[in-house]
């Protein structure tokens, strides 16, 4: 028998670990995260953040019988002798009898005794008397605690603060509001093949994720604290750069997600006993996606390099565990007809750009996994799945371009 020289055995690429649904990775992603601690704030810093409890009203509203209209409010029918004028913010302490009435702006307290308000444009005055149509009981008035009892829940914990939720807060007579404040990220964006400024060198790319991020984590409901670029070599400096962000909850990396040579964020896990919520995503583009928590209770959140899959990826899993930190539900997904000259993919989802044309969606030009064209002209990216043919409905990720 002739003996053979043993060769050295050849590294295997480890296997791909099975991918979850694009739809169960928003709940994975959505569920991993406890909200962070609630604060409270002045209404003027409120706006964006996250209700942590009920906004409840201590009083009615209206707190009193309000004048829904200007004219006069009567008692009994007409025609009816003027008492006095009251204005918004002027309450009149009398009463009404039986054919008397006062002349009322709209908002203003209706006295005791008044029954209903005869409009300004239906009266017809004249020697201290108002003549006109006998108006239903209650007829422009708006009751005591109509709109809302005292100690009624307006709205609920988790709800995003916006103009309205501070104008409600305000007409309930709160200074103040119990928040959760927006989660703070770290952008890590890696690739030894990436230009900062200018035109691209030959053999390189312009960055574009180091732009883009910043505006969609603000968009999503957190704040960006840093972004840095680390380069693929040496390797290590990927979690040196993780390291030096402890102030962060989440520390989001592009690229680096993959298995290849200069992938370094799976291994960097490993190392650290990460613990895996989403390890690779049913979906296309975005397929090499991740959701790691770290153990001292931070969380990392992997993107690929491909800016529109790196998009794509982002409204999947950092938006979804952004509003968990918030302690915000997940948003449901709206659906409507999307028309288009696309293909189902067996097995995965596609994520594609759409434009809203008032009836459906059309699919947006423009949507390779490198090409932001189609994201950044359209309004939504539509979730289609295996089955899909053209103008069949599918759920629609709104987006903000």
């Amino acid at each position: 028998m002739t003996g053979t020289a043993l060769s050295a055995p050849v590294p295997r690429t480890p296997p791909e670990p099975p991918a979850v649904s694009w739809a169960q990775a928003r709940v994975l992603a959505h569920r991993a995260p406890r909200p962070s601690a609630a604060r409270t704030v002045p209404l003027a810093d409120a706006a964006g953040l996250t209700l942590a409890d009920g906004l409840h009203t201590p009083q009615p509203l209206p707190a009193f019988d309000t004048a829904a209209m200007d004219g006069y409010a009567v008692a009994g029918s007409g025609p009816w002798r003027i008492r006095a004028a009251i204005r918004a913010g002027a309450p009149w302490n009398g009463a009404l009898d039986a054919g008397e009435c006062v002349e009322i702006s709209t908002g203003a307290q209706v006295p005791a005794g008044a029954c209903a308000v005869l409009p300004l444009e239906s009266a017809v005055t004249g020697d201290g008397l108002v003549s006109g149509p006998v108006p239903p009981p209650g007829r422009h008035i708006r009751r005591t605690g109509e709109d809302a009892p005292a100690g009624c829940r307006l709205a609920p914990g988790g709800t995003r603060i916006g103009p309205a939720l501070l104008g409600l807060a305000a007409s309930c007579g709160h200074d103040t509001l119990p928040v959760r404040p927006r989660p703070r990220v770290g952008a890590l964006i890696t690739g030894d093949e990436l230009d900062r400024a200018g035109r691209p060198a030959p053999g390189r790319v312009r960055d574009a994720l180091g732009p883009l991020l910043p505006a969609l984590v603000a968009a999503l409901g957190g704040e960006t604290s840093r972004v840095r670029h680390v380069p693929d070599r040496p390797a290590g400096q990927l979690a040196e750069a993780v390291r030096e962000m402890p102030d962060t909850e989440v520390v989001v990396v592009t690229g680096s997600t993959s298995v290849g040579a200069t992938d370094q964020l799976r291994r960097l896990l490993a190392a650290a006993g990460a613990r895996m919520v989403v390890d690779t995503v049913a979906c296309r583009p975005g397929h090499p996606m991740l959701l790691a928590g770290l153990p001292g209770g931070r969380w990392v959140v992997g993107l690929p390099g491909n800016p529109y899959a790196a998009l794509v990826a982002a409204h999947t899993l950092l938006g979804p565990l952004i509003a968990g930190l918030s302690g915000r539900g997940l948003a449901p997904l709206p659906q409507a007809p999307v028309r288009g000259p696309l293909r189902a993919a067996p097995g995965l989802t596609r994520l594609v750009p759409v434009s809203w044309d008032g009836t459906g969606a059309t699919v947006a030009d423009g949507h390779r996994a490198a090409f932001l064209r189609g994201a950044a002209v359209g309004d939504a990216i539509a979730a289609i799945t295996p089955g899909w043919t053209d103008g069949d409905p599918a759920p629609l990720l709104l987006t903000t371009g």
